[in-house]
């Protein structure tokens, strides 16, 4: 050791003292995004604020608007975006440019145990330990208030527009519920969330500061309480030890290290712990949490080698077979002796209103959910639940059952599904006795077709030609009759349309409509068919009669949304009654445009995915008001525009016509138009 001694002789001794002076309010601030020799100590602090607790810093320094680095337009504009154009106490920016900026902290690193502040002086070393590390980095907070003060001018601007919006909203029933009492794991959560730490956060006050720069009397005057005040060897005892004691600070004792298990929610459960359950818990955890699922699903969720027999033996306990995929039972859901969270509903009856769901979904892919809930009568909320279960909504659909239909599991294995038919077979017989319906109410009805019969193709061909020989007569007589209206009547105006692939394309009525005819076709003995060309003579009455009111009601309607009213219009109609006969497309534009409607050719957006039909907007042209000049400048409009601002509708008015009222404004968006984020849409035209 002597020799090692000897090598590396000592230099010099220092003695170190520790300074508490201090020790509860010295930060040490970094800034990051500037270089140690482009320092802030030449530049003007304005304000100063901290939350010591939260160890939060925010400094108001000035920027130098005369240098000639300084860009004043954009000084201007931000100001200008941030406080706008009015004089407030509250404005960001008195001197309407950007004249300062802020910078804000954040911490790095929370535990500083190990940091100190060290100042060398004659021979001594002053330690001070620190209390924070805090990086400074310019903060953007004036962005979001310009996006807020955006926000607030686009809500005046657009104020008052839609008295759809101002429309008092319809009274609903109000259930009253009781909240349970907090459990210590939803304390913990609560308590551990991102909502409840920035709520505390922003209940500390900030304490403002006054700023001292670095060549100020009063920061040399506390640089001085960065040496310890006392020399004295007893006042310093923590930096007297023995070796003992020295060692162990250096080297302390290692300590196991006591894992906290994070806090989750109940209902999650890691593989690893699902896998030390048995196969039966297995199979129904999976199931409460999946709800649906297909068994090829499930045997690759479980352990690899487990025996499928098993796996579908635990199963059927648990879940009932639907189309071909496993839903989870009712029961298992709803345990007995518990309630709805959402109403209060027993368990019973819910279990009875999710078995008519789930029963539902074993007769047809879709269900409506007014149809539900009209039948099983249970709160909107429990409806909702019971279809997100198992399905997803669908546009003009309902709800569909969430997964395709396992043909591939029916077909290995027909005893199963045997077996749950079987099942369903029971349950519905209960659910008959409970609700008071049959299963004939729920199945398709299918239109009687008759059966077809197979003629030689010589027999067709010998009987056509003796019909046209026998009606050859009746049809030059009535042909003779169609001239001489025609020269009587003089010149016909025949319209001109574009022919497009779809446009003599029938509607498509899933069902048959009880109302004396099939799929909305006429017959022969139709009284509206013509009997010399096979076609009809024109719109029908009824129809043209049904397109006036519909287009006094509605102004402006896509293709598709009159055909889906025309289609509501047939199903309410009184069984056995004439209705109109002919559902083609050209049938019911020609109706349209003949009933002083006009097609509106709206620019939609290449990337649009509306339908065809759906592309097709007609608005009603002529009423006899002298509002129609309001409603054909709209149209125009459109004509060029897929979406407008209320402020350009204004403009063309008062060009067009005169400045126009806010009546005549709110009256004109509310009969034609949509609003959505701020801009103006013709009636079904917003892509969803």
């Amino acid at each position: 050791m002597a020799s090692g001694d000897d090598d590396d002789p000592i230099i010099e001794e220092i003695d170190v003292y520790l300074a508490k002076s201090l020790t509860d309010n010295l930060y040490l601030f970094q800034y990051p995004v500037r270089p140690a020799t482009m320092t802030y100590d030449d530049v003007t602090h304005l304000t100063a604020k901290i939350k010591p607790k939260q160890q939060r810093v925010e400094l108001e320094m000035a920027i130098d608007a005369m240098s000639p680095n300084y860009c004043r337009s954009k000084g201007e504009q931000i100001a200008l975006n941030v406080d706008g154009t009015s004089y407030d106490e509250t404005n960001t920016y008195s001197a309407k440019m950007m004249d300062k900026q802020t910078f804000s902290s954040i911490q790095a690193t929370t535990n500083t145990s190990r940091y100190a502040a060290a100042v060398f002086r004659k021979g001594e070393l002053h330690v001070t330990p620190l209390t924070g590390i805090l990086q400074m980095r310019p903060s953007f907070s004036y962005l979001d208030k310009a996006d807020n003060k955006t926000r607030e001018r686009e809500a005046t601007n657009e104020g008052g527009d839609s008295s759809q919006d101002e429309a008092e909203e319809e009274a609903k029933a109000i259930t009253v519920r009781f909240a349970r009492p907090e459990s210590e794991q939803a304390r913990q959560r609560r308590i551990q969330s991102y909502e409840f730490l920035q709520k505390k956060q922003a209940e500390e006050p900030w304490i403002h500061l006054r700023y001292h720069g670095v060549k100020d009397g009063r920061s040399e005057h506390e640089k001085q309480y960065l040496f310890c005040q006392s020399v004295d060897t007893s006042e310093n005892s923590e930096l007297v030890k023995s070796p003992k004691e020295y060692l162990a600070m250096l080297m302390p004792p290692l300590t196991e290290e006591k894992v906290v298990k994070p806090v989750g929610p109940s209902n999650v459960l890691s593989m690893a712990q699902l896998r030390t359950l048995p196969l039966g818990e297995q199979v129904k955890t999976l199931m409460k949490n999946v709800k649906v699922m297909p068994f090829a699903n499930l045997m690759g969720l479980l352990a690899s080698g487990t025996d499928s027999t098993a796996v579908l033996r635990c199963i059927q306990q648990v879940a009932l077979l639907v189309q071909g995929n496993w839903v989870v039972k009712s029961d298992v859901l709803y345990p007995k002796n518990t309630c709805s969270p959402h109403s209060g509903v027993p368990a019973e009856v819910l279990c009875r209103g999710r078995d008519f769901v789930m029963w539902r979904f074993t007769l047809e892919r879709s269900v409506m959910r007014k149809e539900v809930a009209s039948i099983i009568k249970l709160p909107p909320e429990d409806v909702k639940e019971f279809l997100e279960h198992v399905a997803v909504p669908r546009v003009n659909r309902g709800w569909e059952f969430l997964l395709p239909t396992d043909v591939d599991f029916i077909k290995k294995h027909p005893d199963v599904a045997h077996r749950q038919n079987m099942l369903w077979l029971g349950i519905q017989s209960k659910l008959e006795k409970v609700f008071v319906f049959s299963k004939e109410d729920f199945m398709p009805k299918s239109c009687p077709q008759p059966e077809p019969v197979h003629i030689p193709g010589d027999h067709v061909l010998k009987v056509a030609q003796e019909r046209a020989h026998t009606n050859q007569s009746t049809l030059m007589k009535e042909l003779t009759v169609k001239k001489e209206n025609f020269k009587a009547g003089g010149s016909v105006c025949i319209k001109q349309e574009p022919i497009s692939d779809r446009e003599d394309e029938p509607m498509d009525t899933s069902s048959c409509l009880l109302n004396g005819s099939v799929n909305g076709f006429p017959g022969a003995a139709s009284p509206s068919f013509d009997h010399a060309n096979g076609n009809r003579a024109g719109p029908a009455p009824e129809l043209q009669d049904f397109v006036n009111k519909t287009f006094r009601k509605h102004f402006v309607l896509t293709l598709s949304e009159f055909k889906r009213l025309f289609n509501l219009h047939l199903a309410s109609m009184p069984a056995g009654q004439v209705v109109i006969q002919s559902l083609s497309d050209r049938i019911l534009q020609d109706a349209i445009l003949l009933n002083h409607c006009r097609q509106i050719p709206v620019p939609f957006p290449a990337q649009t995915t509306a339908a065809p039909d759906e592309q097709k907007v007609f608005g009603l042209w002529e009423t006899g008001e002298d509002f129609d000049k309001h409603r054909r400048l709209l149209y125009d409009l459109f004509s060029k525009n897929y979406r407008i601002r209320r402020t350009m509708l204004q403009a063309k008015l008062a060009q067009e016509l005169s400045e126009p009222s806010k009546e005549d404004m709110d009256r004109l968006l509310r009969e034609c138009c949509m609003s959505q984020a701020g801009m103006w849409y013709l009636k079904g035209t917003i892509q969803s």
